[in-house]
């Protein structure tokens, strides 16, 4: 009688099933909420003291990498020289330029933070976003807003995008300068804003020509939906509706780009 032949089969699932683990020890999973990459955005990360691992890419040889290098050096953060292909896994195969840092979470305000941070300054100015959905609208817009010096931005928490990677890269590391508190409600906090004596304004296709807005005092710019524009609740809580006028064939302008014109707006008219 034959004997019985041990099974190849078991030793293979046993060896499958622990290439995957050391395959799952080898990419080390990080959620892409907790990186940013690209050689800008990692470098205000590691000065704003949230890098905690710093993975460059094998043979990436720049003088940004040695600016890397000497800051996580400063600050005490290991770097971890690594195959382009794990850099691709880490950021869902965004551009990361062969630069990923792993970082704290990004800690957001809340509305009471903000009025407090900035209650000494005159003159206030604050971005309200409802329901940005675009991170790369987000990135533009909290890029223009820190060089325009925006006080805050103030989102809420559901339906709308965060602070993501993606967010982090597009706004070139504004991300690390421009307070942001999220909220709830967005009503409710407008509500707030203007127990504050700071005046709200919406955009609209019809409202005064924003080259005649009165910017003077605190005030705060409602940005509207990359689709849908501002919702019809938060309409009726305007003190009054600016306006970009538009001569050409098209029907209103990306949300980043009316952002930034309306914020330059603001800059150019206090600066007289």
């Amino acid at each position: 009688m034959r004997n019985k032949r041990e099974p190849k089969k078991d030793f293979k699932k046993d060896n499958k099933k622990d290439n995957r683990r050391d395959n799952r020890e080898e990419r080390e999973p990080v959620s892409l909420e907790d990186v940013v990459f690209g050689p800008y955005p990692t470098i205000e990360a590691l000065q704003a003291r949230r890098g905690n691992k710093l993975f460059i890419q094998e043979d990436l040889k720049s003088h940004r990498i040695e600016e890397l290098k000497e800051l996580s050096k400063e600050f005490s953060v290991p770097i971890v020289w690594t195959p382009k292909t794990k850099l691709d896994d880490m950021t869902n195969k965004e551009n990361h330029q062969g630069i990923v840092l792993k970082i704290t979470p990004y800690e957001y305000l809340s509305l009471e933070d903000l009025l407090t941070q900035t209650k000494e300054k005159e003159n206030r100015f604050f971005l309200i976003l409802d329901s940005i959905m675009d991170p790369h609208n987000l990135g533009s817009i909290m890029r223009t807003a820190d060089a325009v010096n925006v006080d805050g931005i103030i989102i809420p928490k559901h339906r709308a995008v965060g602070i993501t990677p993606v967010v982090v890269k597009t706004s070139t590391g504004a991300v690390e300068h421009v307070p942001v508190a999220r909220v709830t409600n967005l009503s409710q906090t407008i509500k707030k804003l203007k127990e504050e004596n700071i005046w709200i304004f919406g955009t609209d296709m019809t409202g005064t020509d924003y080259t005649h807005w009165n910017v003077a005092g605190d005030i705060a710019l409602v940005i509207g939906n990359e689709g849908k524009g501002m919702s019809s609740a938060l309409k009726k809580e305007m003190d009054e509706m600016i306006t970009i006028p538009i001569v050409g064939h098209v029907q209103s302008l990306n949300a980043s780009v009316a952002a930034g014109l309306l914020m330059y707006e603001v800059h150019r008219k206090r600066r007289k």
